[in-house]
């Protein structure tokens, strides 16, 4: 347990907190401690997950994953198939709206599907294979494909890679620059000009919102907001944050810190559970462009030196929520394999091998930079634990302390550290399972040798050519297959290391409902009473 006198030590920082403008008096207002700060406004030009939570509020989607990961019409109200199975023709739902009041039109999703694909795996994979997309009319448009594609909703649905439709003039910016307006036709609308960046950032119910008639499941059906105010305040002391909870100043926090679960559960006005019933996966990245990362005997070094059961038991501590996996892709899912598992898949290290691993590799004892995101009570565990284990091993560490948004402006930068220091070897993440374990829409798993994949930039055409068998796989014995051949390839080159799976329980008011089991909290569907 954490020493609850820092608490008292922060009510200075929480009180400033609060006295910031609020929403009007008499709305029903959710208030949520943000997970990081929001610097970005663009949930396609960055992965971060509260970007993601700014654009599943902001924006809709065309189609929607339920909680089992299928896919259904959102934006979309049907879709046809020519007879070749080449060409796909998509009619949009009447009656949509931007915020601003303007129709949404087929001239602004063309050119968000292209932003998109541009930016997500699973998109960039689809577009290879597309021949010409055009529109129809106002609300119809056109993806005729070079050769047959079939999932193509599942594509369109990934909650993962979510391709969240913008207007035409902010979809056609450069995707490597960022959107920095947030007009969106989806539940909610953002309040720009109240935002204070590192504190602060809300929403409010969006009257021009067309919902569907199907009821909210997942990232699917009706997302009428039931609240007309959700308010974000970033808390990065999360033992200010449980009090805030616990006293009703706060409703929701979505990832609390293990340590303080127990003094959550004990608050009679506070419910602790788990939300997301697949789990999230916790991955070691490397920049493979950067030497020593670049030379796959220091990467299999670091697979023996890396401990999953110390991970697991540090940062989640309850063995039922805990799964040591080494499936390249999720484990407790259909595409699990132990094909190409080395005797590095143990629950604990083997500091020997990885010792003599790395002698054999040449290092020169070259210092890594490992960055750690202080503000990120669970990854700074992950972070702290691996640069213990790697220094054992025999590595020099060079771990640096920021907050989550300098490591995610920072992991865009390929320049090695020495001659930039904003460059990097390593930096972990998490993941939501039905994200990771998905081929398709792993975007960590690219490894197409064109330097456009995500941050890391493996590249490996053989490990690649395997991850895109997916796409024409027939049967699940089929899929189990290939994965099986990908984990083989997987762990000949190492593109990343997984450092455990693990349920995370979330933490919410007892009068707060309608949380959607899906693995990140979208906020639409529920209530505050």
């Amino acid at each position: 347990m954490r020493n609850m006198l820092k608490t008292l030590t922060t009510a200075g920082a929480l009180a400033a907190a609060f006295a910031l403008p609020s929403t009007v008096a008499g709305q029903v207002t959710l208030n949520v401690v943000a997970e990081a700060e929001m610097r970005s406004l663009d949930p396609i030009w960055t992965t971060a997950g509260v970007s993601y939570a700014h654009g599943a509020l902001v924006y809709d989607m065309l189609y929607g994953e339920d909680e089992k990961g299928a896919p259904h019409p959102q934006m979309v109200e049907s879709h046809s198939v020519s007879p070749d199975g080449l060409t796909w023709t998509f009619k949009l739902r009447s009656g949509l709206k931007w915020s601003d009041g303007t129709p949404v039109t087929a001239k602004d999703i063309v050119p968000s599907i292209k932003r998109w694909a541009v930016r997500m795996a699973v998109g960039g994979t689809m577009m290879a294979r597309v021949g010409d997309m055009k529109i129809v009319d106002d609300s119809s448009w056109q993806i005729v494909f070079k050769e047959k594609f079939g999932p193509v909703a599942n594509v369109l649905a990934n909650s993962g890679t979510p391709l969240f439709i913008m207007r035409e003039k902010d979809a056609n910016t450069d995707p490597f620059q960022q959107v920095t307006e947030s007009v969106g036709s989806g539940p909610f609308i953002f309040n720009k000009d109240a935002w204070q960046p590192g504190a602060k950032w809300t929403y409010r119910k969006n009257p021009a919102y067309v919902g569907r008639s199907e009821p909210p499941v997942g990232h699917a059906g009706n997302k009428t907001a039931k609240v007309d105010v959700i308010e974000y305040t970033y808390l990065p002391d999360t033992a200010v944050a449980a009090q805030a909870l616990i006293r009703g100043e706060m409703d929701l926090i979505q990832f609390p810190p293990n340590d303080l679960t127990p003094l959550l559960r004990r608050s009679p006005n506070v419910k602790v559970e788990i939300t997301n019933k697949l789990g999230r996966l916790a991955i070691l990245r490397p920049n493979h462009l950067v030497p020593p990362m670049d030379n796959p005997k220091i990467r299999h070094a670091m697979l023996y030196a890396i401990d999953q059961t110390q991970h697991l038991d540090t940062v989640v501590g309850v063995k039922e929520q805990q799964i040591v996996c080494w499936t390249a892709l999720a484990c407790r899912t259909p595409l699990e394999t132990k094909t190409g598992l080395g005797d590095f898949a143990n629950p604990t290290a083997n500091k020997e091998k990885a010792r003599a691993l790395l002698r054999e590799s040449g290092y020169k004892n070259e210092p890594l930079v490992l960055m750690n995101p202080t503000d990120q009570p669970q990854i700074t565990i992950f972070v702290q634990l691996a640069n213990q284990q790697l220094k054992e091993a025999g590595f020099n560490v060079d771990m640096q302390n920021m907050d989550w948004a300098t490591l995610v402006s920072r992991r865009s930068v390929k320049d090695n550290p020495s001659g930039n220091r904003a460059g990097w070897h390593i930096f972990i993440t998490t993941s939501t399972v039905p994200f990771q374990g998905e081929p398709l829409a792993n975007s960590a798993l690219n490894t197409m040798c064109d330097g456009k994949n995500w941050f890391g930039w493996p590249c490996d055409e053989e490990l690649n050519k395997i991850r895109l068998e997916f796409i024409t796989a027939a049967s699940p014995e089929q899929r189990l297959e290939i994965a099986g051949r990908l984990n083989k390839r997987f762990y000949e080159i190492v593109p990343y290391i997984n450092l455990g799976q693990y349920l995370s329980p979330s933490a919410y008011r007892s009068n707060i409902s309608g949380i959607i089991d899906i693995g990140y909290h979208v906020l639409w569907a529920v209530e505050k009473k």
